[in-house]
């Protein structure tokens, strides 16, 4: 009998997502102009410190978190409608960042550590995960960083963690580790650290600041750990949180790389003619388009299933009945993964065509193709490249194949 997911599509939109997408749309517009993202390349955090207050005076970083440590208490839906606007306007901020800390101590976390770092979240400290390791596996299983007993009451870690986003402005570190050959998640908070243990890294986009982090010797106490089934449960809400929101940003991103295309094509001028008029980049650009319009969709249709899976879960605990009630991991997981490939896809062949119809502009720094190019690669590779998913899509859709 096969295991396959049956497939059906889902997509809601609330009265907040509606309301937040209105105010996204203007607050990045005006906060992200493209000039001012170029700025912001130049500087050591790579933000804007007023534009994240601004952000926090309207309770975007808690705005996953639950009201009773002093956030909205909406889903990573609502998330995923302001990420979208963020990446159409490159605005670089700690938000998806943050938004991960966020969904891993909801996840797995005691009650103690909510209180304390949900609601420094929701008051604006930043927050991240460090997830990935030298070898670059996204499985999120098996790690080389540990954590071992040193004393009553204690641990200490080791290992190195690289590609941990805006490490240097966090207050707190979610690190994924192995203790006694389980997975586990150790709360490190930005004063454990120290000196000298965050190193910037050079990526390809630019826009975006990525650390490796040095955890060797770092002592905490054992309450700091999340460990045993509550890990695993953290890990895959950091995961699918993860997922969401790079296919969010992508989204956003293509309509501003098809945007950037358009506007060259009808004010480039060969031969007489507006280069927009040539049939060969008039059937390119819709094809742009169709994809912008198929990752919309895939991202509300997972959004839709992370939103009432939350909310399930939500009256599950209430009533009793079990967090698991009314929640379909399956059908969520497969909504995730092909939203991720198909939203990055079509980012990078968007980004692609900018630079090659700008010509030997879009080659050069100048051309704003270039931007959106180098973010597509990089959320390409971000949780999993499109080989990857697809090999579980492939398991999930058509289940396990007869020998």
């Amino acid at each position: 009998m096969s295991n396959a997911v049956v497939l059906s599509r889902q997509i809601e939109c609330s009265d907040e997502q509606a309301m937040l997408l209105d105010a996204a749309m203007t607050f990045c517009r005006e906060q992200s102009p493209i000039a001012r993202v170029r700025e912001l390349m130049t500087t050591e955090t790579g933000f804007d410190a007023q534009v994240w207050q601004r952000m926090t005076e309207l309770g975007w970083p808690g705005l996953c978190v639950a009201e009773a440590h002093g956030g909205a208490g909406l889903s990573l839906g609502e998330a995923a409608t302001l990420t979208e606007c963020m990446g159409r306007h490159l605005l670089a901020t700690p938000f998806v960042s943050t938004q991960l800390a966020v969904a891993a101590l909801q996840a797995g976390a005691g009650e103690a550590a909510q209180a304390l770092w949900l609601t420094r979240i929701a008051a604006g400290q930043c927050a991240t995960v460090a997830l990935l390791e030298e070898d670059g596996d996204w499985r999120l299983a098996e790690f080389g960083a540990q954590a071992r007993v040193s004393a009553p009451g204690m641990v200490t870690l080791s290992g190195v963690k690289t590609l941990v986003a805006d490490a240097a402005v966090a207050a707190l570190v979610v690190v994924a580790l192995e203790i006694d050959g389980a997975p586990a998640l150790a709360l490190v908070p930005a004063d454990a650290l120290g000196s000298g243990r965050i190193t910037r890294e050079t990526v390809i986009d630019e826009t975006r600041r990525f650390y490796r982090l040095d955890l060797q010797g770092v002592q905490l106490p054992e309450s700091a750990l999340i460990q045993g089934e509550a890990a695993v449960q953290a890990l895959q809400a950091v995961r699918e949180a993860g997922l969401l929101l790079t296919s969010a940003e992508a989204a956003g991103g293509i309509a501003a790389a098809l945007a950037v295309i358009v506007d060259y094509l009808n004010l480039r001028t060969t031969f007489g003619r507006k280069i927009g008029s040539y049939q060969s980049l008039k059937h390119t650009s819709a094809d742009i388009l169709v994809g912008l319009e198929r990752s919309r969709s895939h991202v509300a249709h997972a959004a839709t299933l992370m939103s009432t899976s939350a909310s399930a879960a939500a009256s599950a605990s209430v009533s009793g009945a079990g967090v698991g009630a009314g929640v379909n991991p399956a059908q969520r997981e497969v909504a995730l993964r092909m939203a991720k490939v198909e939203c990055c896809d079509s980012y990078v062949f968007a980004g692609d065509r900018g630079v090659q119809f700008h010509g030997g502009f879009g080659f050069t720094w100048e051309c704003d193709a270039q931007l959106h190019l180098r973010r597509a690669l990089f959320l390409q590779h971000s949780f999993g490249d499109a080989t990857h998913h697809r090999r579980r899509l492939a398991d999930a859709l058509l289940g396990p194949v007869a020998a």
